[in-house]
């Protein structure tokens, strides 16, 4: 069986540069075998007679990329993607999805969790979500564009040349108080190094926490920002009972409020670092690698949540301390 198919979920708000970045994935000369999925959803519904009979257009361009529009549900044009590349029709080892400028990228995420073939066959690797930095201010006012920024693995602010240095800074820190663990990176008209796109690794369970978790001290200001990010610490060994009982009633009554949520955990009476993710109730845990002889044994979790329930999160945690 070959190893599945790395996806990266490329999401931002209308006019972010979302059509910029996948022209230049498209186009540019990078010897990557990328297949990339444009979505060209409708809420009212196209128009069929105009289609045709094919909900799925798929060409492969002259770089050996492969592009594929879709007027229809993802899972379908996933499953179509699989037939063509077994069948020998078309040739990829990435897969990159663009979604629309007004989407949550929860239930494109969740797709890779519930389908059972689907996650054998591809293999989620990264939330990349594009901001840009001329028009962040009226983006941000809306909830589902900090939704986009809170699921992000990694954030990319375009259109930086049309801001000055304040303006920028502001937005990299109110970005940074929305998600604390997403690495900021500016990409010039659609281009940037493929790295910082690619094998991200944000769904990965093991004991990186993003490479990005930003710990640098973000001013506690009055935010109007719905989602934001909280990050906890504790030297103290935690019980495991306590800890599956601890997140276990915090998915139970905030899971849909969490959207992503990430850590690494000292466990009592265990050499092994115990690591979990996860994106609103569908979540992991499994055992890492041992601590190293003398290297401090810190728990460190990281909740990037929709009207976070910081109380209720800080209480729960004080009490895992004992």
């Amino acid at each position: 069986m070959s190893s599945p198919i790395p996806v990266t979920i490329l999401s931002g708000f209308l006019g972010a540069g979302k059509t910029t970045l996948l022209r230049h994935l498209l186009k540019a000369e990078h010897g990557l075998k990328i297949a990339v999925i444009e979505n060209e959803f409708s809420d009212a519904g196209i128009d069929t007679q105009l289609l045709g009979d094919e909900p799925v257009q798929v060409m492969t361009l002259s770089n050996g990329c492969v592009c594929c529009t879709i007027h229809t549900d993802l899972t379908k044009a996933l499953y179509l993607l699989l037939e063509r590349l077994d069948s020998g029709e078309i040739a990829f080892d990435r897969l990159v999805i663009e979604c629309t400028g007004l989407a949550d990228p929860a239930p494109v995420a969740q797709t890779f969790f519930i389908d059972e073939e689907l996650r054998e066959r591809y293999l989620l690797d990264g939330i990349i979500t594009l901001v840009d930095a001329a028009h962040a201010d009226i983006h941000l006012q809306q909830t589902i564009a900090q939704a986009q920024i809170g699921f992000a693995d990694r954030l990319l602010v375009s259109k930086r040349d049309l801001v000055d240095d304040a303006t920028f800074d502001a937005l990299c820190e109110r970005l940074t108080r929305i998600n604390r663990r997403a690495p900021i990176r500016v990409v010039e008209h659609g281009r940037i190094d493929l790295a910082e796109l690619l094998d991200v690794r944000g769904f990965n369970l093991n004991a990186d926490l993003g490479g990005g978790l930003s710990l640098r001290p973000v001013q506690p200001a009055k935010s109007a920002d719905r989602i934001s990010s909280l990050v906890l610490r504790t030297d103290t060994p935690l019980d495991i009972d306590s800890l599956s009982a601890f997140m276990n009633e915090l998915l139970e009554e905030h899971g849909q409020q969490l959207l992503r949520y990430k850590g690494v955990l000292n466990i009592a009476g265990e050499d092994r670092r115990l690591v979990f993710q996860g994106v609103l109730k569908l979540y992991g845990f499994d055992w890492d690698t041992e601590w190293a002889e003398g290297e401090p044994r810190e728990s460190v979790m990281v909740f990037i949540a929709d009207d976070l329930p910081e109380t209720k999160i800080r209480e729960g945690f004080a009490r895992l301390e004992g």
